[in-house]
This record gives C-alpha cells, structure tokens and sequence, in this order.
C-alpha cells in the first residue's frame, strides 16, 4: 500500500494517484478544481476530537488513539480509501499546517496497522 499525506495547499501531482480530502472543513482559499480531491468528510476526527486537538503536539498520542477509535467504529467509512488503494496509490489531503500531527497522517498509520482484511 503506497499512501501519501499532502497539503491542500500543495499542487496535485500525477504519481498522487487517486486523492482525498480527509479533512472535516473544506480548506480555505482552494477551489474543488484545484485540489483534485473526493472529498471524505465522514473519515475526517469528529468535530468535538478535533477541536479537542486544536493541532496541539502534546495532545498527538491521546488525539491518535481516540481518531483510531472512532475509525475503528465506522468501518464503512473507510471502503472508498480501500478500494482505491486496491487499485494504486493514493493521496490523503489535509489542510493542517502541521505536517507531521494530523489526521492525514493518523489516518495513513490506521490504515497500514489494519489492512482490509481477506474475503
């Protein structure tokens, strides 16, 4: 499985493969054309995780286990981003300026910690 974690702010790019909006508030100032991106509101932190979080590192582990948990309650949510890695890699985007404590990259470690599972 091959998932990279992108800015919105940053151009989409051919070996993106397919991308997704991961976030629970569309990014500011960037336009459907420009980001390329389905956008999967549904996977994104609730809305009372992420205002817990306010993109605070300290907080990164408690907001990682308790995002993994709500994953973990909606795993519906999460067939678009497996079926799409099924086919190629994608690209998970996210309009936090941190980039190494978002939900992007919470997601992408969710995702590899538990692949889809063998019908």
């Amino acid at each position: 499985m091959l998932i990279h974690c992108k800015r919105a702010y940053e151009p989409a790019m051919a070996d993106d493969g397919q991308r997704f909006l991961v976030d629970r508030l569309w990014p500011r100032g960037v336009s459907h054309e420009r980001l390329q991106a389905q956008w999967l509101k549904e996977v994104a932190p609730s809305n009372e995780l992420r205002q817990w979080f306010d993109h605070r590192a300290e907080r990164w582990d408690e907001f990682r286990q308790r995002y993994w948990r709500e994953l973990a309650a909606q795993p519906r949510s999460l067939a678009p981003l497996r079926d799409a890695l099924a086919a190629g890699p994608v690209t998970l985007v996210y309009g936090a300026r941190d980039t190494g404590h978002n939900q992007a990259v919470a997601l992408r470690d969710y995702l590899l910690a538990h692949p889809r599972r063998a019908a």
